[in-house]
């Protein structure tokens, strides 16, 4: 099961015993929102993409959409999002319960800026009805990140826009 690989995981952190397993469904950021009583933008959805032979992960504030433009410059193709059988398949885990902890080797797994303005985060934990609660060092720490990127939009204000 999915969400036994994410604990698994996460278990090397010693942050097993902090997945939160919810009764309602939290596959959506609207629904992990109110499951987990936050604003919808701390939710810390994982957005999955094929580049080249490999699954790419991106991590980004549950306000936040993938800008075309910033993933062709940032990854040289266009965004071209894996299907929930693929997802399934090649990450690990099934649509809904997406997340960088316990994916199968080859996933590469990357963090959108427009997680930063946060203190803590809450990203899925291989399941559609789990969630963890993580400061922003500690995402980086447990998702095995490459590193931050820009990929994003919708999440700034005009003024951080245009900078």
């Amino acid at each position: 099961m999915s969400i036994e690989k994410a604990r698994a995981w996460l278990a090397q952190f010693g942050a097993d015993g902090r997945i939160l397993e919810l009764e309602q469904s939290s596959a959506t950021v609207a629904l992990a929102a109110e499951a987990l009583g936050c604003a919808p933008e701390r939710i810390a959805k994982t957005l999955s993409f094929m580049l080249d032979t490999h699954p790419v992960l991106i991590v980004a504030a549950g306000d936040a959409r993938i800008d075309n433009h910033r993933y062709k410059a940032q990854f040289g193709c266009k965004a071209k999002m894996l299907s929930a059988e693929q997802a399934a398949e090649l990450v690990g885990h099934a649509v809904g319960g997406v997340c960088p902890f316990g994916v199968n080797e080859g996933t590469k797994v990357f963090l959108d800026e427009s997680l930063r303005r946060f203190e803590t985060v809450f990203p899925a934990c291989g399941s559609s009805n789990s969630a963890i609660q993580l400061t922003i060092p500690e995402l980086e720490k447990f998702s095995a990140s490459l590193g931050w990127v820009n990929v994003c939009k919708d999440w700034q204000t005009a003024d951080e826009a245009d900078s």
